[in-house]
């Protein structure tokens, strides 16, 4: 454990003074940082394809299912949407140093709100290899140093990515240890990581429930959070035929190990009979085994019976609830039980019902006649994310560069004494 300790605490201290010098580090040295790790990745696309079919290899071993494997799984598409979420964090506004809410007080002081950095973030993560570079990007663009721990199943992958973004940093004239990624997978390094009050200033894990409850019973450092991705879909009365059967099946099957894919599908009895029968049968067709409440499985035989877990559970997998509801405050209300607060989408012609909705669905996301796929850091124009919050304190929703800034009071005075 001493050794686990003593490591952590030199990626501390070197974190720590790596934040301070990011400071006051320009914004075209950040963003030079980040362009050299786009180029970095295009120019190594060969060594990292290579280590990511190491883990994926790997994985197949170790049983993980399919979805899974799908998060973990790098190809050169992929690689050109990393290239391409670091080119529009460049683009994107730098927050730190921005002032704001500058007014002039009865004592003629001026009074305003100046936007900095965390300090060092410490990113926890599992299977997703592309995580060490969106942390990277928007720790680096907001003025935070990083620490990483990525998961075992990503192990060659991160190692690879990561070395595109030491060598970057370096030719970026920034302090080596802005990023720092933690080579052992002892789950003690973990527990110490979220112990180090003294250095890391934000934890924000990336995984699932048993990776959170570890973290959040040793944690000693605030959390930046998110529970479970239990989304839902809610096909309204005034819904249009055609863009309800498109969004719901784009929602549940465009990628199923996202924290993102609808889980949970709410249908409006009145339009069972004209959308319903044409989803079960696109769903079937997909591979997407159905379980829905007892109005739903006299639909098909295949559909199995819902239970109570079913429509709490975050499957992650190619599996779908469906429940049929009399009205949409039946609706509202079974988000209200069971929904994890992500991301809830309504799809619906009636603006009124539709205002309705996203007023009282209290999610981080909440969508009209939208996939929930685009709960996305990339889809909202934030260049990426970090995380997914679902807490409401500090950030929520999608964690961007502006989630991983605070702000602080500023005082202008000019000579200005207290009476």
């Amino acid at each position: 454990m001493d050794s686990i300790k003593n490591l952590i605490t030199l990626l501390g201290k070197n974190a720590k003074n790596a934040a301070k010098t990011l400071r006051s580090a320009t914004t075209v040295a950040k963003n030079n940082a980040l362009i050299n790790i786009a180029n970095q990745i295009d120019q190594n696309r060969t060594s990292i394809l290579k280590a990511n079919e190491k883990d994926l290899a790997n994985s197949k071993n170790k049983g993980l299912n399919i979805a899974l494997l799908d998060r973990l799984m790098l190809d050169n598409i992929r690689l050109n949407n990393i290239i391409k979420s670091l080119n529009q964090i460049v683009n994107l506004a730098d927050p730190i140093g921005e002032i704001t809410d500058l007014k002039y007080q009865v004592s003629g002081i001026q009074v305003g709100k100046m936007r900095v950095s965390l300090g060092v973030i410490g990113v926890i993560y599992e299977s997703r290899p592309n995580v060490t570079i969106d942390a990277v990007a928007l720790c680096l663009k907001s003025g935070n140093s990083i620490i990483l721990r990525g998961g075992s199943e990503t192990v060659h992958s991160n190692h690879a990515l990561y070395t595109c973004v030491k060598q970057s940093i370096i030719q970026a004239g920034l302090n080596e240890n802005c990023a720092q990624l933690i080579n052992t997978q002892d789950r003690k390094a973990v527990i110490e990581l979220v112990k180090a009050s003294d250095y890391v200033d934000a934890i924000i894990p990336r995984g699932g429930k048993g990776l959170l409850k570890a973290i959040s019973n040793s944690a000693k450092v605030p959390i930046i959070k998110h529970l479970d991705g239990i989304c839902h879909t809610y096909i309204d009365k005034d819904a249009d035929t055609q863009k309800a059967i498109s969004i719901a099946f784009n929602a549940k099957t465009r990628r199923y190990g996202v924290c993102n894919a609808t889980e949970t599908l709410l249908v409006h009895r009145s339009v069972v009979d004209k959308i319903l029968p044409k989803l079960i049968t696109q769903y079937l067709a997909k591979g997407v085994e159905l379980r829905g409440c007892s109005k739903t499985v006299k639909l098909s035989n295949r559909i199995i019976s819902a239970t109570k877990e079913d429509w709490k559970t975050e499957y992650l997998d190619a599996i779908l609830s469906i429940r049929i509801v009399d009205s949409m405050s039946e609706a509202i209300k079974h988000i209200d039980k069971y929904s994890s607060n992500h991301t809830e989408s309504i799809v619906s012609e009636n603006y009124t019902r539709s205002r309705r909705f996203i007023t009282e669905v209290n999610s981080s996301s909440v969508m009209i006649n939208a996939s929930t796929c685009f709960a996305d850091g990339f889809e909202y124009g934030l260049g990426g994310e970090i995380g997914i919050s679902t807490d409401k304190l500090h950030v929520r929703g999608p964690v961007g560069l502006e989630g991983l800034t605070s702000q602080k009071f500023i005082v202008l005075g000019d000579g200005h004494i207290r009476q």
